[in-house]
């Protein structure tokens, strides 16, 4: 019995739109661009489905509620100029991820993007007795589940390094 908004055009919004569709009712994307930026498959997989609707080249200008909750929002088209309330329960924004990695660049190895490098296999950074672990440093899952799973590997990495340090019996 609800009817969602998923903001975003890249793989995030089409797989929460996907996501979405299968307890929503309806659900609309809105995205700033003329066209998506999610792969042809994504993209296939979510518009393909009938409960999906988009509104391309839209902006979000409010999200509207009240003190029960999310009621719509409102959304403007870039090119036409025209203002339109979509009507919703659920707001998901789904524009992509940044780490928050920022506070150790220039010291600790990162991608162009902000994650932190690791060693294959490990969760050593570059620097030794550094290990990372969750979103700062897995840029394909960012669930809580692998990143829980992510920072038991670190734990056992630094125990295995301590020890091979002699710092730790």
């Amino acid at each position: 019995g609800h009817e969602v908004v998923v903001v975003g055009g890249g793989d995030s919004a089409m797989d929460e739109t996907i996501t979405l569709a299968a307890f929503a009712d309806k659900v609309t994307i809105i995205h700033r661009r003329d066209e998506f930026r999610a792969s042809q498959f994504m993209q296939k997989v979510a518009l393909s489905n009938p409960k999906v609707q988009t509104r391309l080249s839209c902006v979000v200008e409010e999200v509207l509620g009240n003190e029960a909750g999310v009621t719509g929002c409102r959304i403007r088209n870039q090119k036409t100029g025209q203002v339109e309330i979509v009507p919703c329960t659920g707001f998901f924004l789904a524009i992509g991820h940044k780490p928050n990695s920022e506070i150790f660049r220039g010291q600790i190895d990162m991608d162009e993007e902000g994650f932190i490098k690791t060693k294959p296999g490990s969760s050593a950074t570059n620097i030794p007795g550094v290990f990372a672990a969750g979103d700062v440093m897995d840029k394909d899952y960012m669930q809580a589940v692998t990143s829980a799973g992510s920072g038991c590997r670190a734990a056992l990495d630094a125990e295995r390094w301590l020890i091979k340090s002699g710092l730790r019996d």
